[in-house]
């Protein structure tokens, strides 16, 4: 009887996870926009050739993004409020669109930060995805969701009393935090090639290890805390570890 009490309670747990999920973002959703509309308005207003250049070369992308976007926030409202909608059909929308939407993100800074896009000439229709279709833009994206992922299972550990639903996203933060490191070291390989200046930076800067070892640091901080289930101290050294990779970006002239 107590193994199928664990299996029942094993079952319930991506509805309960689900739950949680949609408790803890449900006051503050709505603000997810604000800094978009932020970013645009700044970037339009203060560096209108910026503007122009990514929003040509990368309009594709940056069309994918905001149908994310779109998605997510309105696949989370009829999911609470669509009584006539199949079970889980709004929960997939938002689940597909909260995966693909950061990787996009990702997408579009490593095209910008690997210094590769221009104004496609007036014949070159395939140059609106060559600038961001490649290796290193796509291996930033990928990081930019695994850390999306870490943070979010970090975060979520402290959103519940069940002890259940804590190992559950402490486990998820465990793997997050590795795929992370791996994930990282790709990029870094892939640099070489598709993002030379970075690398250089990366390689020869008198910061760079400094801020790299702070970063690893961080990120062993939060798997040591989470081992302990210290969570109110995995959950800063989570923050602190992506604040300083977005520092870091800052530095190497990454433009996040």
């Amino acid at each position: 009887m107590a193994a199928s009490g664990i299996c029942s309670h094993e079952a319930r747990a991506p509805r309960l996870s689900a739950r949680l999920i949609a408790k803890a973002i449900g006051p503050i959703w709505e603000a997810n926009h604000v800094w978009l509309i932020l970013v645009v308005v700044v970037l339009f207003t203060a560096f209108p050739p910026a503007y122009a250049l990514i929003s040509t070369s990368l309009h594709v992308a940056l069309l994918l993004l905001l149908l994310g976007i779109v998605l997510r926030g309105s696949a989370f409202i009829f999911r609470a409020y669509d009584a006539t909608a199949a079970p889980g059909r709004w929960g997939r929308v938002f689940a597909v669109a909260s995966v693909f939407t950061p990787i996009l993100l990702g997408v579009v800074v490593g095209a910008i930060s690997s210094g590769a896009i221009h104004s496609p000439g007036e014949h070159v229709a395939l140059a609106y995805f060559f600038t961001w279709v490649a290796p290193f833009p796509v291996a930033v994206g990928l990081f930019a969701v695994v850390l999306f992922a870490l943070l979010a299972a970090v975060y979520l550990t402290l959103e519940t009393d069940d002890a259940t639903l804590q190992n559950d996203f402490r486990r998820r933060a465990f793997a997050c935090e590795i795929v992370a490191a791996l994930v990282a070291l790709v990029v870094f390989l892939l640099a070489q090639q598709d993002a030379a200046g970075i690398r250089e930076r990366l390689a020869n800067s008198w910061w760079a290890w400094p801020l790299q070892a702070a970063t690893a640091l961080a990120a062993l901080g939060t798997l040591a805390a989470l081992w302990a289930r210290r969570f109110h101290l995995a959950r800063a050294c989570a923050a602190g570890q992506v604040t300083l990779i977005l520092w870091g970006g800052r530095w190497r002239n990454i433009p996040i």
